[in-house]
């Protein structure tokens, strides 16, 4: 998925309108931030094939520290321990589900290619990519929840808040189905490093939105 991940921040915020957005799009992506950077140091391997499935060229056939069940719970854990440590085990809970909802959401949507444990073990994966038509269908609702519970708990103070948030809908969006209708990327290399760039671009983004928006409180 690309978008739904980012649909579980959107929804997460309503429930800790104090945890920054830009915190919570980390939580959702942390997995797919791990991955480009344990490819690039050969830690990790994948490769471009194209038609593998049909909403994604990606073949993930060695991601064992960044996606498999047992270290996207590690991943978790690390990532609530500092709110659990102040005792702030609601928003500690929180974060560290944002984390594992990429592995639950990679779950349903990639072939079996997230191994259970680093090593020689099963892999899991319900193939939801290998129907182009629902992959679109599920991902499009889910990103509709997000925006719907976002919306519903925040209020624009600002042009930032408003226009810039619709503007980074708009591009997530254009984002999420070039890589599903535009020609495969020509290497593994350039989708690493394109995700390397375009994620501190995104949080930056989020921060200024996150700035231009107020919780709604009720009466």
């Amino acid at each position: 998925m690309f978008v739904g991940h980012f649909a579980v921040a959107l929804a997460a915020k309503r429930a800790a309108p104090q945890l920054p957005l830009a915190l919570l799009f980390v939580a959702v992506q942390f997995l797919d931030i791990l991955w480009p950077l344990l490819v690039l140091l050969g830690i990790e391997h994948s490769r471009i094939v194209p038609g593998i499935t049909a909403a994604s060229p990606l073949d993930l056939y060695d991601i064992p520290y960044s996606h498999s069940l047992l270290m996207s719970l590690v991943w978790s854990l690390l990532f609530a321990a500092p709110w659990w440590l102040r005792r702030q085990a609601r928003a500690g809970l929180l974060v560290g589900g944002c984390v594992f909802s990429h592995f639950v959401l990679d779950w349903i949507t990639h072939r079996p290619d997230l191994p259970l444990w680093p090593g020689n073990s099963a892999k899991l994966g319900l193939g939801l990519w290998n129907s182009l038509g629902a992959a679109i269908a599920v991902e499009s609702a889910l990103f509709a929840f997000g925006i719907s519970c976002y919306l519903g708990g925040t209020r624009a103070t600002t042009r930032a808040g408003s226009i810039g948030f619709w503007a980074l809908v708009l591009v997530l969006l254009i984002a999420w189905l070039s890589g599903v209708f535009a020609p495969p990327p020509p290497s593994i290399q350039v989708v690493t490093v394109s995700v390397l760039i375009v994620m501190p671009i995104l949080l930056a983004w989020a921060w200024a939105i996150d700035r231009g928006r107020a919780p709604l409180t009720s009466d």
